[in-house]
């Protein structure tokens, strides 16, 4: 089975193709650049989309647009090919990339997405000192994490990016794009200072 999948959710986003379990290829790149890094990726295993036989979309939480480019462009690409799909919550694939971590997405607005999922101050979390966090949270929001005796990896370590291979392995049904459904744990930000 040829998957692609990719996440959209973060400021950096990630594809990858993945056949039966084997990475063809990944690319890093940002959301506005998929299709791009898509087209790179068919074209780097000598594949086309006709071979692609589902999808895997990173679900958030984290960006309001960037999470719904990832989303329409899984909408799109699914009715055009006329193949299933599953999401994968962005906090989960990061947390797959390494045991015993704890995955924080920047939520913005001094917060972070984490477990649950929830949106919460880092200075609010309560983790046992010696945790490893990971993500765009965790690099936001180093200091805080550090002063309450966690640890974060180096921010140029990998494991801070939402890989979509690892997406990919946590797929564990697939159905009709169009049930996938986002993370957003808030209200966005426009939405916010309308009220």
């Amino acid at each position: 089975m040829l998957v692609l999948a990719f996440d959209t959710a973060t400021d950096v986003a990630t594809s990858a193709l993945v056949a039966d379990g084997l990475v063809l290829g990944e690319r890093v790149g940002t959301a506005r650049g998929l299709l791009d890094d898509v087209h790179a990726l068919l074209a780097s295993a000598g594949t086309t989309q006709d071979d692609i036989d589902a999808l895997v979309v990173g679900t958030g939480p984290g960006s309001f647009t960037s999470t719904r480019i990832g989303l329409a462009f899984a909408r799109g690409l699914a009715l055009a090919l006329d193949v299933p799909g599953a999401g994968v919550s962005t906090l989960h694939a990061l947390a797959a990339a390494r045991a015993d971590v704890v995955p924080l997405v920047d939520a913005r607005r001094g917060e972070v997405f984490a477990e649950g999922p929830r949106a919460v101050s880092p200075d609010d979390l309560e983790l046992p000192e010696g945790t490893v966090c990971i993500g765009s949270g965790a690099l936001r929001y180093r200091a805080t994490l550090e002063r309450a005796g966690c640890v974060v990896p180096a921010d140029d370590d990998a494991v801070h990016l939402p890989h979509a291979r690892l997406h990919a392995g946590l797929a564990v049904a697939f159905g009709p794009i169009d049930a996938i459904e986002p993370l957003y744990v808030r209200a966005p930000d426009a939405e916010a200072r309308r009220t």
